[in-house]
C-alpha cells in the first residue's frame, strides 16, 4: 500500500511537472510568433523607408522639368520636343502614384493646411478670415498617406 501512495506520489509530480512544460511550450511558441509578427513588421518598415528615400531622391527631378517647362519659351511651346518632355513629366508621375506617392494639393485658392503645406511667404497686405495658398512655389508629395515633402507655398488671407 505505501508503494501505491509512493506511485500516485510520482504521478502527481510527473502531471505537474507535463503542465509546467506545456505551459513553457505554449508562452514559447507565443513569444516566437509575436518575434515573427515583430520582424515582418520591421521589413514593411525598412521596405517602405528605402522607398521613400529613393522617391525623394527623385523629387527634385521633377522639380526641374517642371521648373524647365513652365520658363519654356512661347514661341517653341508646341515643338514636338517639348512635348514629348512634358509627357515624360506625366509618365514620371504615373509611375510613381502606382508607388502610391500622391502630389499634395497647392492649387491657387487652396485653404492652407500646415499638415501639408510650408507657408515660405505670407501675403502681409491681405485682409481676410482664412489662409489661403496664392501660389505653390514647389510641389509637395504625400507616400502611403504620409507626407515626405511638404508643398511649399506663398500664402494670402480670403
Amino acid at each position: 500500500m505505501a508503494e501505491k501512495a509512493k506511485k500516485s506520489k510520482n504521478e502527481i509530480e510527473l502531471e505537474q511537472r507535463v503542465v509546467e512544460l506545456t505551459g513553457d511550450l505554449q508562452r514559447t511558441r507565443a513569444d516566437f510568433e509575436n518575434y515573427r509578427k515583430r520582424v515582418d513588421t520591421e521589413k514593411q518598415s525598412a521596405r517602405e523607408a528605402g522607398q521613400a528615400g529613393a522617391i525623394v531622391k527623385l523629387l527634385p527631378v521633377i522639380d526641374n522639368i517642371e521648373r524647365a517647362i513652365m520658363y519654356t519659351p512661347e514661341e517653341i511651346k508646341d515643338n514636338a520636343w517639348v512635348k514629348s518632355v512634358e509627357g515624360l513629366v506625366k509618365n514620371l508621375e504615373k509611375s510613381l502614384e502606382s508607388l502610391n506617392l500622391k502630389r499634395i494639393d497647392a492649387k491657387p485658392g487652396t485653404v492652407f493646411d500646415p499638415q501639408l503645406h510650408e507657408a515660405i511667404q505670407f501675403d502681409d497686405d491681405a485682409t481676410g478670415e482664412q489662409e489661403v495658398i496664392a501660389d505653390e512655389l514647389q510641389g509637395g508629395y504625400q507616400l502611403g498617406g504620409q507626407v515626405i515633402r511638404h508643398a511649399m507655398v506663398k500664402v494670402t488671407r480670403q
